[in-house]
């Protein structure tokens, strides 16, 4: 088989077993065989690149990252649903619909609590992606759209223009997983799926969004040229046989019958994948629905009923602390348990100190209970008719109660947070941070290799890095010998990093890389660092007394005092590189926009920075030069609305030289 048939098999071959993993939830390709193929199908574009196609699996790693999204008007207005609270209320929906169409039959459909969208194709190739936006403008999503892998790219005997809707979400175990990957590196956790699948579908870097493996449902056919339909069941069954993942959906004809299929879809909703905020009713003949049309906000034939949040007592059993990985302490109420949702709830959030204080929350009362958005259990208030004598309202404790070292409220919010840089509730998140590329830069120290070091207690605070053996490494699930020698290697490379280095991976609050360098360059010794006074850090150029006060109090830790002796010992450098004798851009700002193609970003900003300049990432009047790649955006345009100075790359390097 020559090349160019390999190509078409392969493609063919990974585009069936896409749809049956990702549409019919029936896989017959192991993971295994179909990243192998995929990988062979790179190989081979690569090798001829006039045979990718835009329907090819490779297209849907996502590309070069957006300046901005440009706006898209909707053929068909994306209507939004008029809500129903009560079944009172869907009755009274049902008289007005059937005063008009005595013979109504309407199709029920659980209402996915995602982000609405439309999928555009031409000739069976799809073409453009939008969000709902406000129902007649959206925004081009279309490169994140093709990352998800359950909407076809090409469709089989398409009509010439074809438009359909539908609801990206995220599913449930995604969402999950990916709250636990964000707080093991220190970052804000989503608040629920919807606000995930939102976040996601608007990166302007469409490999993020392909990395947080969105789905969809279709559930409406917005337009089909040349084709005709009698009902919305008629569309639903051409959608499936598109190739399309469709909503569930129930065929009702009286309305005691959407009753039940409501209630249905209510008490089984922890079976989705996505999560649901209600039930959608949708006549299904869609003459009728013409007939009836819509009110300037609702089409007059469908409804959306949202499910009332079950309100339930239970009473507070003890209130236990829990240490984030990023030293956050999180009190969680212990409750007698109470059946929520099609779930037993046994715990709730109580969030932080202001929450406790403010409802008055205290070990043995009663409060009554529910769960946000259908997944998180909250307390919502106290029962205080019900509360025993003798209770006292609960504080947190002033120091960690997994390391015993002090804790510490934000300067900017609500949370307590403990600053011992050895504690082991932390520890896969400092592990994390301190190898990462912008820290210690440890080549082949990723998460799942600090979980294997953690899992088999060779690691306990970072310090102990530099203390592991080749053979005990070797000894690790999925390592070996040439594993564990290329980390032992890269570890001792990781020794020499610039003090700057060192200062940003001990991860104190406030000091980011900028000031990691800042510091190391005014003070040039760990040892100087460590001895400076409240007056030197603040004298120092963007170093605040907020910043200054982390830095002090991370210093005076006994923790801390033990891992930077702990790294001294091990002869990681603890002295700031020489200022190179070039400082030609000192005082100078740049900011780099658009595609650079003689180098990255962070390369030219590494010359900058050597050369005594900074690099920033917004326009102002202050900034010096803007230097601008390919598809520059609003960057470049507010460089010109203020007068400054663009540098193409050619002219960047003349600088340089």
């Amino acid at each position: 088989m020559d090349d160019f048939a390999e190509i078409e098999a392969l493609r063919r071959e990974l585009i069936q077993a896409g749809h049956e993993y990702y549409v019919l939830d029936n896989p017959t390709m192991s993971d295994y065989d179909y990243d192998h193929k995929l990988r062979r199908l790179e190989e081979l574009e690569a090798a001829h690149p006039e045979t990718v196609t835009p329907d090819s699996p490779t297209q849907r790693v996502g590309g070069q990252a957006l300046e901005s999204f440009s706006q898209v008007t909707h053929r068909v207005p994306l209507e939004s649903l008029q809500d129903v609270f009560d079944f009172e209320e869907l009755e009274a929906f049902d008289q007005r619909v059937r005063s008009v169409v005595p013979n109504a039959e309407y199709v029920v459909e659980p209402k996915v609590d995602g982000l609405s969208v439309a999928l555009e194709y031409e000739d069976g190739l799809f073409v453009r992606g939008a969000t709902r936006g406000d129902g007649l403008v959206g925004e081009d999503v279309t490169e994140n759209l093709r990352t998800v892998r359950s909407i076809p790219l090409k469709i089989p005997d398409a009509p010439a223009q074809l438009i359909v809707r539908g609801e990206v979400y995220m599913p449930k175990k995604v969402f999950h997983a990916l709250n636990e990957e964000r707080e093991r590196r220190g970052e804000a956790l989503f608040a629920n799926p919807r606000n995930a699948a939102a976040g996601s579908l608007r990166q302007l870097d469409s490999k993020i969004a392909a990395a947080r493996k969105l789905d969809i449902a279709v559930f409406n056919v917005q337009y089909a040229g040349g084709v005709e339909f009698s009902t919305h069941l008629e569309t639903l069954d051409f959608l499936r046989d598109k190739g399309f993942k469709v909503i569930p959906h129930y065929s009702c004809s009286l309305v005691e019958e959407t009753t039940g299929r409501i209630t249905e879809i209510g008490e089984n909703r922890e079976s989705f994948p996505f999560d649901i905020d209600g039930a959608v009713v949708k006549l299904n003949n869609l003459s009728d629905r013409a007939v009836l049309g819509s009110t300037a906000k609702f089409p007059r034939w469908a409804a959306a009923y949202k499910y009332p949040p079950e309100v339930k007592p239970a009473q507070v059993v003890d209130i236990v602390v829990q240490v984030g990985r990023t030293g956050v302490l999180t009190p969680k109420a212990v409750l007698t348990p109470v059946r929520l949702a099609g779930t037993t709830v046994t715990n709730a959030t109580l969030h932080n100190q202001d929450f406790i204080s403010e409802k008055d929350i205290r070990i043995g009362d009663t409060v009554l209970v529910r769960k946000a958005g259908e997944i998180i259990p909250e307390v919502l208030s106290v029962v205080e008719e019900r509360r025993p004598e003798g209770t006292e309202p609960y504080f947190l404790p002033k120091t960690c109660p997994v390391c015993g070292a002090p804790v510490e409220r934000d300067e900017d919010g609500a949370h307590i947070r403990c600053i011992g840089s050895e504690c082991p509730a932390q520890l896969l998140r400092n592990l994390a941070h301190f190898a990462s590329r912008d820290a210690m830069d440890i080549d082949g120290l990723g998460a799942a290799v600090v979980e294997n070091l953690v899992g088999a207690q060779l690691v306990k605070t970072p310090g102990d890095l530099y203390f592991l053996k080749e053979e005990d490494v070797a000894q690790l699930d999925r390592m070996g010998k040439r594993s564990a020698k290329k980390l032992i290697d890269a570890l001792e490379k990781s020794k020499g990093q610039d003090l700057s280095r060192l200062i940003y991976a001990f991860g104190i609050r406030q000091v980011g890389q900028k000031a990691g360098k800042i510091l190391a360059a005014r003070f040039h010794t760990m040892e100087a660092l460590q001895s400076a006074t409240l007056e030197e850090l603040t004298a120092v150029d963007d170093i605040g007394e907020i910043t200054a006060r982390s830095i002090l109090d991370w210093m005076a830790s006994p923790q801390s005092q033990h891992l930077v002796q702990r790294l001294r010992e091990a002869g990681v450098n603890m002295t700031a590189a020489e200022q190179g004798s070039d400082q030609r851009f000192a005082g100078m700002t740049f900011v780099l926009t658009g595609t650079l193609e003689k180098f990255t970003r962070d390369e030219a900003s590494g010359m900058i920075e050597a050369r005594g300049g900074k690099s920033s990432g917004s326009v102002s009047k202050k900034t010096t030069y803007v230097v601008a790649g390919e598809a520059a955006g609003s960057k470049l345009r507010k460089a010109q609305e203020l007068g400054v100075p663009v540098l193409t790359e050619d002219e960047f390097l003349e600088l340089l030289k």
